[in-house]
């Protein structure tokens, strides 16, 4: 029996540790919710090694390869480029799946807007997100996990670094080269403890709102949840046919860190692990530090897709009829200020709120959908995190440096 259990791999683990946490949550609440420091503890050490993980995977990819800073130029630009026409696509499949289904027709609207109200008021505008960009302090950008800062802070100091000459510039590298591999490893270790937290999260979520939050508005949740289905139908699998990813390795890749971001609706548990196993699966660092960091604020192709579907349900639950061309409207305000949203839980309803208040939709619908928000959090996060583990495999193969793993992915996993 001991070795059976040794034997099974972390992946098998979070599984069984999630139908647990269900089953927990629904059975006996109140032990539920007392699990939560376990969930805590979880995330906070996932979050405690973002900031120097991204740092010294994007200071090392930037000035590790010599002073070509055409290199990362070409790279960056082709990832835009990348992101914006696969958020495009999932933009206009949440249009035509609410405009399709309506799972909006039909809802009361006879809760408090209050909720609404209070994620409207925190909404960013472009002027805000660009002065955000910019932190006033790199430690306390990390100590808040503020990636968007922490990325833009590092690539700075990634290109001083390239000018810099001799053992200084080498000393550095090195730090930053070292400091990566050991967060790497320390990934690993931390990972053991995911079946726990993870079991944990769902134990409290269940135990708060009982079995009903999963079944509550069902249509809108099977209507996001056939939508991501399709995106990644049109989607995901016509780019990897393109750029020839392996998909088996690939799906042995992303399994564990889909199943992470799955369970805690939070890209950012994910993060590492994902770095982790899309090295092994053959992408270089420099590129994968780049991309999968950039992706957060640019490529959330599940939180795209979600926005363009909830703020359709809006207008449909007040029996607002919005035309075509208010509708993509809309869905060009959602591309600009959807842009920065970190990959954190429910972060995408602060973007919908202050949408919703901009064309005059009643703030109510926000709140209706809050009481499934847990249930579409964890598709649309999952799709977060596999769109961008995507794009570092593609941009690995546009830029010609995709190789065969150094190990087998499935070696990372064993218990």
């Amino acid at each position: 029996m001991w070795k059976f259990l040794r034997n099974r791999t972390l992946t098998q683990w979070i599984l069984v540790a999630m139908v647990a946490g269900i089953w927990l949550g629904w059975a006996y609440p109140n032990v539920a919710v007392s699990t939560k420091p376990a969930a805590t503890v979880f995330l906070r050490m996932i979050k405690s090694i973002i900031a120097p993980l991204l740092f010294g995977t994007l200071v090392v990819g930037i000035a590790g390869h010599g002073d070509d800073l055409k290199r990362v130029g070409r790279l960056a630009l082709k990832s835009i480029v990348y992101f914006e026409l696969v958020t495009t696509v999932a933009l206009f499949i949440g249009l035509l799946a609410v405009n399709l289904v309506k799972p909006g027709v039909g809802v009361q609207l006879g809760v408090s807007a209050d909720a609404g109200k209070a994620m409207a008021a925190q909404q960013a505008t472009v002027t805000g997100m660009l002065e955000h960009l910019v932190p006033q302090s790199f430690f306390e950008a990390a100590a808040q996990n503020e990636v968007l800062q922490i990325v833009f802070w590092s690539v700075l100091f990634g290109v001083a670094l390239t000018g810099v000459k001799g053992k200084p510039k080498e000393t550095m590298l090195a730090f930053c080269e070292g400091l990566a591999d050991t967060i790497l490893r320390l990934t690993g270790i931390i990972m053991k403890f995911a079946p726990i937290g993870v079991g944990a999260a769902l134990a409290v979520t269940v135990g708060v709102g009982g079995l009903p939050v999963l079944v509550k508005l069902g249509k809108a949740a099977l209507t996001l949840y056939g939508a991501l289905v399709a995106f990644i139908l049109l989607g995901f699998i016509p780019v990897a046919l393109i750029a020839r990813v392996p998909l088996r390795r690939f799906w042995a890749a992303i399994k564990e860190p889909a199943l992470i971001a799955f369970s805690t609706t939070s890209s950012e548990a994910a993060m590492p692990s994902a770095f982790q196993h899309m090295e092994e699966m053959g992408v270089p660092r420099r590129i994968v530090g780049f991309v999968i960091p950039t992706g957060y604020s640019f490529n959330l192709d599940g939180t795209t897709l979600y926005l363009s579907m909830a703020s359709v349900f809006c207008a449909q639950a007040a029996g607002i009829h919005m035309t075509l061309g208010q509708q993509l409207f809309m869905m060009l305000t959602i591309m600009l200020t959807s842009k920065g949203v970190a990959g954190v839980p429910r972060a995408a309803l602060v973007v919908l709120s202050g949408t919703v208040a901009t064309f005059g939709l009643p703030l109510e619908a926000v709140a209706v959908l809050l009481g499934i928000d847990v249930i579409m959090d964890m598709g649309r996060t999952t799709i977060n995190l596999v769109g961008n583990c995507l794009a570092s495999v593609v941009m690995a193969r546009w830029e010609g440096e995709f190789a065969e793993p150094a190990a087998p992915v499935a070696a990372s996993n064993a218990a």
